[in-house]
């Protein structure tokens, strides 16, 4: 079996996806996700216009292979344009692979390691009150785990939380939108939603939070620590993580657990983190961290330090990305939880696929391959339309991480 050719399409199903479709001599075709949001079209350029004249004739079946030869063989490493592009081709191959073989990916990747996958939804509202109440909602549609965002009482808008309660697109038409941000409000607030919470729910539902990097070390240490009456599954993304060392100040002063790296695309991202156990939660994604391939060295390396897997799973990663998250899931050892954001109806029906939801899990399903297909002539009715995720300042003005 060899590779004879390779498409690049360009959709907006309710939001931007990349989609890369690779074909064989054999007449078997594999699906990756390429989207990047707020940067797609680089990702798409970058297969086209240098990634897939150098796939054709190859065999699929050597997916190592071909992904050492985009990693090492490009010279310039890493980056999330690049490591998105690999992982494009990467899930696609793997797709290849289980449909040639009749099986579902997870078997090529040891078997399932458990019956379904743990997700956590995201409950959000404009404060506390309108909070609590959708959490309660998820709680009723059976999800286990929900992370809780709310307004900050004199913020205008931030993080997390949606004009549409269920469909959560941070990203918006044209050009970026600007948030206002005050880290002490911040601070203050946050405690009070989850002390609600746990009044309300009790202390079996699993509770989580997104800082979304925009607190210093010693900031999140104080958030850590004030969040610990509250035992939080996990605090997530504290800090910006360029600086590695930075968790060892967090985590000389809570025993919250910390969760970090859906901006991560490569293992060396997290090296520090995991040799010094600094972290607990490593939220790597498919679609940003290289592919199965490379995600799977990242969560051989985890395992050893005591680190469990978290992935992204935002609606930035199309039904492609979510199922090959779910195959690379159920087969590891050392999964902790997938993000779970659903996608729109119009998206789903662009993306058909066989993993489903019930009583808190997702299940990959057991078609061959990853289980999903895309429809080229639907996605046509919805062409590209720009959109960027927000920028973050300060009351004073000053440019903030969002």
């Amino acid at each position: 079996m060899k590779i004879k050719d390779a498409k690049v399409f360009v959709s907006c199903p309710d939001r931007n996806f990349i989609t890369l479709k690779i074909y064989t001599d054999q007449g078997i075709y594999g699906l990756g996700d390429a989207t990047l949001n707020g940067r797609e079209l680089s990702v798409a350029s970058y297969l086209s216009d240098h990634v897939i004249p150098c796939l054709i004739g190859r065999d699929p079946f050597q997916t190592e292979d071909i992904w050492q030869y985009l990693y090492k063989g490009a010279y310039w490493r890493r980056g999330p344009v690049t490591m998105t592009a690999i992982a494009a081709v990467d899930m696609a191959l793997w797709d290849i692979k289980g449909k040639a073989l009749n099986t579902p990916v997870y078997n090529l990747l040891g078997g399932k390691s458990r019956t379904g996958v743990l997700v956590y939804g995201h409950a959000n509202g404009r404060d506390i009150a309108e909070t609590v109440d959708r959490v309660g909602e998820y709680m009723g549609l059976g999800y286990k785990a929900i992370r809780a965002q709310s307004g900050i009482p004199g913020l205008e808008s931030t993080y997390g939380v949606a004009k549409d309660k269920l469909f959560y697109e941070p990203a918006e038409k044209g050009l970026p939108p600007e948030n206002l941000w005050s880290t002490e409000k911040y601070l203050l607030h946050v405690p009070k939603l989850f002390e609600t919470l746990r009044v309300k729910y009790g202390e079996d539902v699993h509770l989580l939070h997104d800082a979304h990097h925009r607190l210093r070390p010693i900031e999140a240490a104080r958030l850590g620590k004030s969040l610990e009456p509250y035992h939080l599954f996990w605090l997530e993304d504290p800090v910006p993580a360029e600086l590695q060392e930075g968790f060892r100040l967090i985590r000389q002063h809570t025993t919250t657990p910390l969760a970090v790296g859906e901006v991560f695309n490569a293992i060396w991202d997290a090296n520090l983190l995991f040799t010094e156990q600094l972290v607990d939660y490593i939220r790597t994604t498919v679609v940003h961290g290289g592919g199965i391939t490379h995600l799977k060295k990242m969560a051989s390396m985890a395992e050893i330090y005591h680190v469990l897997t978290g992935c992204h799973g935002a609606t930035d990663l199309s039904p492609v990305a979510m199922a090959a998250a779910l195959h690379f899931d159920i087969s590891i050892n050392n999964f902790g939880i997938q993000e779970y954001m659903r996608h729109t109806d119009k998206t789903d029906e662009v993306f058909p696929h066989a993993y489903y939801f019930k009583d808190g899990m997702l299940y990959p399903g057991d078609q061959p391959g990853l289980g999903v297909d895309y429809d080229e002539k639907l996605a046509e009715k919805f062409p590209y339309e720009r959109a960027y995720l927000p920028v973050n300042r300060k009351l004073d003005g000053t440019m903030y991480n969002w």
